[in-house]
């Protein structure tokens, strides 16, 4: 007869093989995260900005199976259940695709585009963004 231990590794085990245990924690955190969200503190407005930034790392999360942080994400952030669509996604930033390109995130392709362009310097300019103040100041940390 087994003992309590052998059993509790011989369970743990189990899952750990299936890859089951993995998703259980993580539905355990997002349980325990939406059960301790306080929902009267009001949320800054969602910017532009961020709606599609958070798109992008929703459709990388959900691309990679990682289903319980992408419903973390929606719910911290106040996202749309519904995700954006991928054409309006392209459009807003400006991106054009091929083929290949639309089988994958394009996050994915965006960091395969700036890693694998060359210019005279080899890198990328970039320009700061103008996010509205209430953002700014809400994303100090104390």
């Amino acid at each position: 007869m087994a003992t309590l231990t052998e059993l509790k590794c011989a369970v743990r085990e189990t899952l750990e093989s299936r890859g089951v245990l993995g998703q259980l924690k993580a539905r355990i955190r997002a349980e325990v995260f939406s059960a301790l969200d306080d929902q009267r503190e009001p949320r800054p407005p969602l910017s532009h900005e961020n709606l599609l930034i958070n798109e992008l790392i929703r459709e990388y999360l959900e691309f990679n199976k990682y289903g319980y942080t992408a419903s973390v994400l929606t719910a911290e952030s106040g996202q749309p259940e519904v995700p954006l669509d991928r054409e309006f996604l392209a459009n807003e930033l400006k991106v054009t695709e091929d083929a290949s390109s639309k089988c994958v995130p394009l996050l994915y392709s965006m960091v395969s585009h700036f890693m694998n362009s060359s210019d005279d310097s080899g890198k990328a300019f970039l320009r700061g963004a103008s996010l509205p103040a209430s953002t700014l100041t809400s994303n100090k940390v104390p």
